[in-house]
């Protein structure tokens, strides 16, 4: 396929019941010219691979199996086997909509100092299941919930960087830096986090630029096990061991984290306190609270084995 314009990969592991209807809605992309799905599938012990198998009549459809557990390891993996200067992401529990390669292809198109592109992710819950009234605006962006606006904005901040399963790259870019850093993203069950951010801070330091494109948009399956309490706490603990190895990756690691781990667990806690009356504030910034503990946690260990790699 030489003449591919854009290469869609889905990243994978364990995830047959969604995986079919993320390689279909990218099948079903109105999109004129060429353009290839790669799957990677990272050491998948279920129905993975014959999902796939159902799939490979037609020509676009591409099938690898990496058996390096990580994200990051299995987008490089996409990134090395696919053809196209392009790369777009779409999680394997997701449905792109069917002018997503489009938009994205057409943003890098006329932008030659475009890195990185995501666009506006919404929910898809589960049958018979509401959002909680526990759940807060900013804990939805943990389910993958991703609204900027209804207009294309540059990326200046990195927290605002696009969402991971709705992310596109491009593979100069990523070539220059290295490829995704194996040490953040999730690996297994463990819920590491940031990579995307590191992305976005790397790109605006080396001026190029980062996109928010609303019309490129895709649906997020909410799987069922997230729908409680105890998986945000666990997210939050991760996503504060996440910022603690970016710093760590950055050479930012010092003494200096435990007061900021610290400042920023009381404040945690005394926001809980003050929004007790309103349930989805007060467990919003219980969820951050116990996060600081999960930073606090990998800060020390970082300071006690200073040369071991997170």
């Amino acid at each position: 396929m030489p003449d591919t314009q854009i290469s869609a990969i889905i990243c994978t592991h364990n995830r047959d019941t969604y995986l079919g209807a993320a390689i279909d809605s990218l099948l079903a992309q109105d999109f004129a010219a060429e353009f290839e799905v790669v799957v990677i599938d990272n050491g998948s012990s279920d129905r993975t691979r014959e999902v796939v198998e159902q799939r490979l009549g037609d020509t676009r459809v591409k099938y690898f199996f990496e058996p390096t557990l990580g994200l990051s390891v299995a987008r490089n993996t996409g990134a090395k086997v696919a053809r196209a200067e392009i790369l777009a992401y779409l999680d394997d529990d997701a449905v792109a909509s069917t002018s997503w390669l489009q938009v994205l292809y057409a943003a890098y198109e006329h932008n030659s100092q475009l890195a990185i592109a995501g666009g506006k992710v919404t929910l898809l819950w589960p049958p018979d299941i509401q959002p909680p009234q526990w759940l807060s605006t900013g804990l939805a962006s943990n389910l993958g919930a991703y609204d900027l606006g209804d207009s294309m904005i540059y990326i200046e901040k990195p927290g605002l960087t696009p969402r991971g399963l709705n992310y596109s790259i491009r593979r100069s870019f990523l070539e220059e830096i290295g490829g995704f850093d194996p040490h953040l993203g999730r690996v297994g069950k463990n819920l590491l986090s940031n990579e995307e951010l590191q992305m976005t801070e790397l790109a605006l330091q080396r001026g190029w630029q980062v996109a928010y494109l609303p019309d490129a948009l895709v649906a997020h399956n909410v799987a069922p096990e997230r729908v409680n309490r105890s998986w945000f706490l666990n997210r939050g603990w991760w996503q504060g061991i996440s910022e603690c190895y970016r710093e760590q990756l950055a050479g930012k690691a010092d003494i200096g984290q435990l007061q900021r781990g610290s400042e920023r667990l009381l404040r945690g806690l005394y926001k809980a306190l003050q929004y007790f009356s309103h349930p989805a504030e007060r467990f919003d910034n219980l969820v951050y609270a116990y996060g600081q503990i999960g930073y606090l946690n990998a800060a020390i260990q970082g300071l006690i084995s200073p040369n071991k790699k997170p």
